[in-house]
């Protein structure tokens, strides 16, 4: 008990020493940000902001309210973690949900690690941080991912690093923001998992795309459903001349499980298509020229 008291002091006396204008801190080569800088700090609520690089943009009102009951009734666990934008002046880099919560039961101070970060740091502290511990819906982590390539400059390579997760994987993530709208606001919401979103993101036309999603949905179609229907689909496509095309029928095992191992290996989208008699071709996704150039390395092995 003693050693929780001393370190609940700690965290009130530096929370002063950030309040003392002759130790505004800006940097970590500033007079005394060792003492501060990845501490455990007590802050005032009012002078956090919320992060506009938060990631999660849904936040269940029963789940906060189980949250704010449980730091009601045992204090708050895992402190959150800010960074510094100002004199007395702090914005969140992870932990909203814990801050939301503590504000509804009207919490006045919370503890926090403090960071020292540019908004760029602070992005993707934000959004590494998310995909590692929030239950993130799929659409949001694809977000995510997109976010910290698109915002960050990360490759798919580098990213897979970061997060831990196979390129396999995130691409796989990221294919999902190819989905209508309405589908991504279908999966968000439950209606589907993300299982079906894969099999859906196969069909290029998204009027197509709503047109099998209202069945999987009003049918409530199993992944495996939908794959037979999406299978049906392409099956059903006219060819270049407006004829229906001859119904090719089901892949041999050998395709399906190659087309498995090649995924894997790869680590990219791999599409088999093989007739019974064994012929067939081979269809590999890229998604620039660096990925591209990645996997005719490892094709040539040159």
């Amino acid at each position: 008990m003693a050693k929780a008291t001393r370190k609940q002091a700690l965290g009130r006396g530096l929370s002063a020493l950030l309040k003392d204008p002759e130790n505004d801190i800006q940097s970590v080569s500033d007079k005394n940000a060792e003492k501060v800088v990845g501490s455990i700090v007590e802050l005032e609520l009012e002078s956090i902001e919320v992060n506009p690089f938060q990631p999660r943009s849904n936040f269940d009102d029963q789940s906060l309210e189980e949250l704010a009951s449980s730091i009601r009734e045992l204090g708050l666990i895992q402190p959150i973690t800010v960074r510094k934008l100002g004199f007395n002046r702090f914005q969140l880099v992870s932990g909203e949900r814990r801050y939301r919560a503590s504000k509804k039961i009207g919490l006045e101070r919370i503890p926090a690690y403090i960071r020292i970060a540019n908004d760029q740091e602070s992005l993707e502290m934000a959004l590494v941080e998310n995909i590692q511990r929030q239950d993130l819906d799929p659409v949001e982590i694809a977000l995510s991912y997109q976010r910290l390539i698109e915002e960050i400059g990360l490759t798919q390579e580098k990213l897979s690093e970061r997060v831990g997760k196979k390129r396999s994987t995130i691409t796989n993530y990221l294919r999902l923001l190819r989905l209508d709208p309405i589908i991504q606001t279908g999966m968000r919401d439950g209606f589907i998992s993300m299982g079906h979103g894969r099999c859906l993101v196969n069909v290029e036309s998204r009027q197509d795309q709503i047109a099998i999603y209202e069945k999987v949905v009003g049918k409530n179609l199993s992944v495996r459903d939908t794959e037979d229907l999406v299978r049906s689909y392409h099956e059903k496509e006219s060819d270049d001349g407006g004829q229906p095309r001859k119904k090719s029928g089901t892949s041999p095992a050998f395709a399906r499980e190659g087309s498995r191992e090649l995924r894997d290996y790869l680590e990219a989208e791999v599409k088999v298509v093989a007739s019974g008699a064994g012929a067939g071709k081979i269809n590999i996704s890229f998604s620039d020229r660096k990925e591209f150039e990645r996997l005719k390395k490892l094709i040539t092995g040159a």
